[in-house]
């Protein structure tokens, strides 16, 4: 069924919310405050106030599969699949928008597809927006039986409406068709007449797909544009590249120093950086400003998301899916790491609206086998474990959300927080060795050389030009070819100094793969060997 859990310390079942032991709870949403609950159960669709324990109104929906409340908690949205009558006539409006307040039911409408089936509200509920056949239609203060303003381009396939305050901005993306490129605009609100009215505009070709992310001040998008097949081979998942759009009309693409997938890029909730997880594994992370200048680099490692805490103090790296679950916690502001837990088989991820815990979740059908969720706190340690019986499954789990500024930031905390569990600390597997070398000393071979994590920031005593293109090459060829004489030097010697002049080299003097230079790479592998 469907019930709720006092968060940490406490982890007992909640007493306000009666336990729904139906096995049809497939639809469950949130209000914005986490005030309110809206859940189906197969029969009806409930709303219940988590605050004063209360059940506000139930409705025979029994076929809801998605469900939403509107930002300020006036409208409850509901969604379920379009059907149409056996004799061709069209089918019943499927898409239903309710007051929450009444229970009355403002406007239905017929919404096939399921992607996007959700109108978008501004965070104070003055335009709510719909795409209806490649135009976007806007109605103002919930009044949803007259369109204020519509949005005509020759084929709108998505867009987005900017989060915070008015005047509302809206991103909206063009598919490219015979030849013409993809394009992303930037509008405000309600200027949408006229080439001249766009705020920003980025074309691009390779987009079958986009991805479009506001920043929370509203100052900027970034675009992750992907296209299905990789051309050039090297890929299955297609190839992605990564563009930023500001509303003061400045775009540009966003270097990325490694070849590969995009994995993920998230926004800092500052809205002056942003971070990004790409190329091919073992993946890099950097953390890039607002001129899409890299800031700080995490290196390369198993990973392929990333996650700021509500309060953006906090950044976790993590490697889920076909990954084994490890995470780094780093702390943005100095950029040490603060720890390493490893929540092996996550499925799901996500931060509690405090900023100090997080839960980390094995759900089918994405896994049907041991099913079950963890609370972290950030420092590594666990609090609490729960798995499911072995013969049921675990469908979602997720925080009661809350406003920004419920929680105060707190200092970043470095040692590990006490915990009643064992730490979940996986044996590490041994490597298998041959009988033959099974009381020889260990000889390591790695498929690739990791990178260390650097911080990118141009260093306060250095007031020199950026370098072009030929001087950073001659540079890094100088370089390469000094750190090669070191090692070699160092390899003639015995151990000890051996250790005490590889101190001496700066980390940042040896390339960590490659020097940029094809024939140089080849001296220095021929001189390691």
């Amino acid at each position: 069924g469907l019930y709720m859990v006092n968060g940490p310390p406490a982890f007992t079942e909640s007493t306000a919310f009666q336990r729904d032991s139906g096995k049809n709870c497939k639809a469950v949403t949130f209000s914005k405050d986490g005030s309110l609950f809206a859940w189906c159960n197969g029969e009806k669709v409930n709303i219940f106030n988590v605050t004063s324990a209360e059940l506000l109104h139930s409705f025979d929906l029994p076929k809801v599969v998605c469900l939403e409340f509107s930002p300020k908690n006036n409208v409850l949205a509901t969604w379920q699949a379009y059907t149409t009558a056996k004799d061709g006539t069209a089918g019943v409006p499927n898409l239903q928008l309710y007051d929450v307040k009444t229970g009355k039911c403002l406007k239905s409408f017929i919404q096939k597809k399921m992607q996007n089936w959700c109108p978008c509200w501004a965070d104070d509920e003055s335009i709510c927006a719909r795409n209806v056949n490649n135009e976007v239609h806007f109605f103002e203060n919930n009044n949803f039986n007259t369109i204020t303003n519509k949005l005509h381009l020759q084929k709108v396939n998505d867009f987005v409406l900017s989060p915070g305050a008015q005047p509302t901005k809206v991103a909206v993306y063009v598919p490219g068709s015979k030849g013409a490129p993809s394009f992303v605009r930037l509008y405000q609100y309600p200027n949408f007449s006229g080439p001249q009215s766009a705020l920003a505009n980025k074309s691009f070709f390779k987009a079958d797909k986009v991805t479009m992310l506001w920043n929370k001040k509203a100052t900027a998008v970034l675009v992750i544009a992907s296209t299905e097949v990789d051309k050039t081979g090297a890929s299955y998942y297609g190839e992605q590249t990564l563009h930023y759009i500001a509303t003061n009309g400045e775009s540009a693409v966003v270097q990325l120093p490694k070849n590969g997938p995009i994995y993920d890029v998230v926004w800092n909730p500052n809205s002056v950086e942003f971070c990004a997880v790409y190329g091919f594994m073992p993946a890099k992370a950097t953390v890039f400003n607002l001129k899409c200048d890299p800031v700080f680099d995490f290196g390369t490692g198993p990973r392929n998301a990333a996650y700021y805490s509500p309060h953006g103090h906090i950044l976790v790296l993590a490697g889920f899916g076909n990954l084994r679950g490890q995470m780094e916690v780093w702390d943005v502001k100095s950029y040490k790491l603060v720890s390493k837990p490893v929540a092996s088989d996550s499925t799901y991820f996500a931060w509690c609206p405090d900023g100090e815990h997080i839960v980390t979740a094995t759900c089918a059908p994405r896994l049907r086998v041991s099913n079950g969720y963890k609370i972290w706190h950030y420092t590594g340690s666990l609090l609490h474990h729960y798995e499911v019986p072995s013969n049921e499954e675990m469908w979602q789990v997720f925080w009661q959300p809350f406003l920004d500024g419920v929680f105060p930031v707190k200092a970043v905390k470095y040692q590990a927080v006490p915990s009643e569990l064992p730490s979940a600390e996986p044996k590490p597997a041994q490597a298998y060795r041959p009988p033959a070398l099974r009381n020889k000393p260990v000889t390591s071979s790695k498929l690739h050389e990791d990178e260390p994590p650097q911080n990118m920031k141009p260093q306060s005593g250095s007031s020199e030009k950026p370098l072009s293109k030929t001087a950073l090459k001659n540079q890094k060829k100088h370089e390469a070819k000094k750190a090669a004489k070191q090692e070699a030097k160092a390899d003639s010697n015995q151990e000890s100094t051996q250790s005490s002049a590889s101190q001496s080299t700066p980390r940042s003097a040896v390339p960590a793969v490659t020097s940029g230079d094809p024939e140089t790479d080849k001296k220095i592998k021929n001189l390691k060997k």
